[in-house]
Formats: structure tokens, C-alpha cells, sequence
């Protein structure tokens, strides 16, 4: 065998467990800061998009005005979204989330499943009253039509958040004693009710019959609540409803 030698210099000694330990909590520490810089970046693009959708709606939102909003410009904004449609997606996302949250805030009774429709149906009708802005955009969920450049997936996992949100009213339905049909049934039209009335009350064209969109949508639920259970008079008695905050967004409708 050849002669060997072999300098001090060349000798790189292992790191011992606590070295290893250090250097992964260093690389644990980089990667929070980095996703914690991401994270403000993005949710400052988002904030930057929702004045933007506020000012000139979906259609006459773009790229350009919402980076130039943000303070990026439109080729740092497809470092996190690759489309408008993208970043409507994301604000719609979030906006289900904070329904649902809403919803599930509500108070509920396993003892009095009309009490818990009452205040569940009212949890949705209050958030989407106070956030008109999230009612516009959910606008197109609601008529199920999906936004140009969404994909299918991403349109099922927005309407399945939707639907998440309104399953405790139609939880509440199945214990009155509906089966799952007409459950279903009375959910939709009770969602499809109070929707009509906030964007009635949200454009300003509820006016023309002189009336308000809350009283009309606690006497469509006083009266949904008389039919399927008229032995539950102390729920329409009481009322389940509280007066609504004035609304703390912008209509993207107008005024």
C-alpha cells in the first residue's frame, strides 16, 4: 500500500448531536422568518386586492392596479398568485372561512333544535349584513358560476365550503324532524331567501317597497319555524334575532 499522510488540516471532525441539534434549529428558525416575510407579503397583496375589487369590482380589477396598490409590481404579484382569478379565489376562501367561523359561534341546543336554526340562520344572514364586500364576492358562488380561470377542483372546494357553512341549519332541520330531501329543500330556500334580501337591502332597491331586509327575513324564518314545529311558540315569541351593526364594508355594488 502506498504511503499516506495526512495533514491536521484535512481532518473535519463530525459534529456531535448537540452541533446537529443547533444547526437544525437554525434552519428551523430561517424558515419561519422566510414563510412569516411570505406570509406578510402575501396577505398585504391580498388587503391591496380587496381595495381594488372595492373601487372597480371584479371585472375592472387587474394585475397591474392591485400590484401597483400593494406596492410590488405585476411580476412580483405572480410570485403568489398566477391570475386575478387567483387572488379573488383566495379572498373568497378566506372569507368562507370567517362564515363558517361565524356560524359555529352561534348558540346552539341539542334540546331545541329550533333555537339553533334560529340563531345558525341568523349567524350567516348577520355576517353577510354586516360584510357586504364578502357577499360580493361570494356573489358568484351563489349563482354557482364559476370566475374565468378558476379550475373545476378549485370551484368544487369553494362551493364545498359554502355548503359546510349552511350544514348546522340543515342539521337543525333533520332534528325538527325533516328527512334529508326536504331538508335540503328548506336549507336552500331559506338560504335563497335571506341572499335575495341582503342584495335587495345591499343595492339600495329595497327602498322601493319601503321595507327592511331583516324584520322580512326574520318573519320568513318565524313562519318556516311555525310550520315545521307550531308547538315551538316560545322561539318566535322571544325572537332570535339581534339589530344589525351598520355594515363595516364598502358594497362593491355601489351605495
Amino acid at each position: 500500500m502506498a504511503n499516506m499522510s495526512v495533514l491536521l488540516h484535512d481532518i473535519v471532525p463530525l459534529p456531535s448531536d448537540a452541533d446537529r441539534a443547533e444547526a437544525a434549529l437554525q434552519l428551523q428558525q430561517r424558515q419561519q422568518r422566510q414563510q412569516t416575510l411570505t406570509d406578510a407579503r402575501r396577505a398585504l397583496v391580498l388587503d391591496a386586492a380587496r381595495a381594488v375589487f372595492a373601487e372597480h369590482g371584479l371585472e375592472g380589477a387587474s394585475i397591474r392596479v392591485i400590484a401597483k396598490r400593494a406596492g410590488y409590481t405585476a411580476g412580483a404579484i405572480y410570485s403568489y398568485f398566477d391570475s386575478k382569478e387567483a387572488i379573488y379565489a383566495a379572498l373568497l376562501r378566506e372569507s368562507l372561512e370567517r362564515l363558517q367561523q361565524a356560524v359555529d359561534a352561534a348558540r346552539a341546543s341539542r334540546a331545541s333544535p329550533d333555537r339553533t336554526l334560529a340563531a345558525r340562520a341568523s349567524a350567516w344572514f348577520h355576517f353577510y349584513a354586516r360584510n357586504p364586500r364578502d357577499l360580493d364576492l361570494g356573489f358568484y358562488l351563489v349563482q354557482g358560476l364559476a370566475p374565468r380561470g378558476l379550475t373545476s377542483e378549485l370551484d368544487r372546494e369553494l362551493n364545498q365550503r359554502l355548503l359546510a357553512a349552511l350544514q348546522p341549519c340543515k342539521d337543525a332541520l333533520l332534528a325538527l324532524g325533516l328527512d334529508e330531501a326536504m331538508a335540503q329543500v328548506e336549507n336552500t330556500a331559506l338560504f335563497a331567501h335571506g341572499i335575495g334580501l341582503l342584495l335587495l337591502q345591499h343595492t339600495g332597491r329595497i327602498r322601493l317597497f319601503a321595507q327592511d331586509a331583516e324584520p322580512l327575513f326574520q318573519r320568513y324564518l318565524q313562519h318556516l319555524l311555525l310550520r315545521l314545529d307550531p308547538q315551538g311558540a316560545e322561539v318566535r315569541a322571544e325572537g332570535s334575532f339581534e339589530p344589525v351593526a351598520p355594515a363595516s364594508q364598502p358594497d362593491l355594488f355601489g351605495p
